[in-house]
C-alpha cells in the first residue's frame, strides 16, 4: 500500500503522515526530508544556491525511486504534485492520493513560524496574498486528487483517522469495482 499526501504547504502533511503511518503500521516517508538526505543540503539552501528549476528536478528524481516502495505514508513537499511527471508516476505506481486542506488565513498562520525554510513565501509583505496565490495556481493539479480532508481545527492524529477512514472507503470501492469488471484473482 502508497498512501500519498498532498496539498499546500501547511495543511499538515508531514505530522499527518507521521500519525498515519503509526496507525496503519506503514513507514512514514517525507518527501523533502529524503531529497535533504541525497542533497546534503535542507530544502531553502536548494532553492536558494541552486534555484527552483534545480529542485524540481532533484523532487522528480527522489520521487520516482520513493514511490515505487510499498507499506508507506509518504508526506508531499506542497508543489511536487504539481509537476505532470511526478503525477503519473504516483498514479501508475498505485498510490492512493490524499489532499490535505486549510483556509488560506490557517496556512498563514501554521508557516508563519517556519517562513526562514519557506523559499516560496519569504520575502513576501502580504503573505496570505501569496498563498492565494500559489493556491489559484495549483488548484487545477489539486482538484485531481478526489479524496480531500479538511484540516483546520483537527489534530494531525483526528486528520490522520480521517484519511484513515478515506483510504479504507476508497479500498473497499476499487474492490468492490475491480469485482464488478470480472477482475480479480
Amino acid at each position: 500500500m502508497r498512501i500519498v499526501l498532498t496539498g499546500f504547504m501547511g495543511t499538515g502533511k508531514s505530522a499527518v503522515a507521521r500519525q498515519l503511518a503509526v496507525r496503519l503500521k506503514l513507514q512514514c516517508v517525507d518527501l523533502d526530508q529524503e531529497i535533504e538526505a541525497r542533497a546534503g543540503l535542507r530544502v531553502a539552501e536548494i532553492f536558494d544556491r541552486e534555484g527552483e528549476t534545480v529542485f524540481r528536478a532533484l523532487e522528480r528524481d527522489v520521487l520516482q525511486q520513493v514511490c515505487m516502495r510499498d507499506g508507506i505514508v509518504l508526506a508531499l513537499g506542497g508543489g511536487a504534485i504539481a509537476d505532470e511527471v511526478n503525477f503519473e508516476r504516483l498514479a501508475q505506481a498505485g498510490a492512493i492520493l490524499v489532499r490535505l486542506e486549510a483556509t488560506p488565513a490557517e496556512i498563514v498562520r501554521r508557516v508563519r513560524p517556519t517562513l526562514a525554510s519557506r523559499p516560496l513565501l519569504r520575502g513576501h509583505p502580504d503573505l496570505e496574498a501569496r498563498v492565494r496565490e500559489l493556491l489559484a495556481a495549483r488548484a487545477a493539479i489539486y482538484a485531481r486528487v478526489p479524496l480531500v480532508v479538511w484540516t483546520e481545527g483537527l489534530s494531525p492524529r483526528q486528520s490522520a483517522a480521517r484519511v484513515a477512514s478515506l483510504v479504507a472507503k476508497a479500498a473497499a470501492n476499487a474492490v468492490r469495482h475491480e469485482g464488478l469488471r470480472g477482475g480479480g484473482p
